[in-house]
């Protein structure tokens, strides 16, 4: 089987199982974005996923990202869903279209000060760790202090949240748990209508409540 072959083949049977978990969850499968998680990947299987109409590209380190940007055509979404690092961040901005991992103060102000010109969208990483660990995410007690504070800033615009299950997500707790805070969240911040949640182990729970963005890599691409 060839390489095209094998990629197609994967991306019909997981867009398969987002359709069917959306239809047990009654909900309309426009409104669910696929992320190819295409990190580590070669330029080649990019250009295969955008042979076969993918868009969505997710990523997680600034040089490798940054050159696929260059090489690859200009209508591609780029997300960046790594931990920010303060001096990556800059170079970041000129190549995504959207950072899913923002949790702190310190970056919302570095991207407002690169994209006063072009707002950029943001999803603020939500902790679900219990306590909250060193993976990233703002706790949530203290989110939505930190999302009035990024809401003054130019140049940045709260498009949703993100949040990486925890390894013990018993019984979808963790799930369960992300979709109230971002249901609470949205009555504050109305525009903040996406949820990142979900990667290839989950994203058909995720689906069941309520994620957006599913970030797929290894169902797709295969084992890195």
């Amino acid at each position: 089987m060839n390489r095209k072959v094998e990629i197609r083949n994967n991306l019909e049977s997981v867009k398969e199982r987002i359709a069917v978990a959306a239809q047990k969850a009654q909900r309309d499968l426009a409104e669910i974005t696929l992320v190819v998680v295409t990190k580590t990947f070669e330029v080649g299987d990019l250009e295969i996923l955008y042979e076969l109409g993918e868009r969505e590209f997710g990523e997680n380190r600034d040089q490798e990202a940054s050159k696929k940007a260059e090489q690859l055509p200009d209508d591609i979404n780029w997300h960046f869903q790594g931990q920010i690092q303060s001096n990556k961040l800059k170079s970041i901005c000129k190549w995504a279209d959207f950072i899913h991992s923002v949790d702190q103060i310190k970056y919302a102000q570095i991207i407002s000060d690169q994209c006063q010109t072009k707002p950029k969208s943001i999803f603020l990483q939500v902790s679900l760790d219990t306590p909250v660990e060193s993976r990233g995410g703002v706790d949530p007690i203290k989110l939505e202090n930190l999302a009035s504070d990024i809401s003054e800033l130019p140049g940045v615009f709260i498009a949703g949240l993100m949040a990486v299950a925890p390894v013990d997500n018993e019984g979808d707790q963790a799930f369960k748990r992300v979709q109230m805070i971002h249901s609470n969240f949205k009555h504050r911040f109305a525009q903040a209508k996406f949820l990142s949640a979900g990667m290839s182990g989950d994203f058909e729970t995720a689906v069941l409540y309520g994620a957006t963005h599913l970030r797929i890599g290894s169902s797709i691409l295969g084992n890195r």
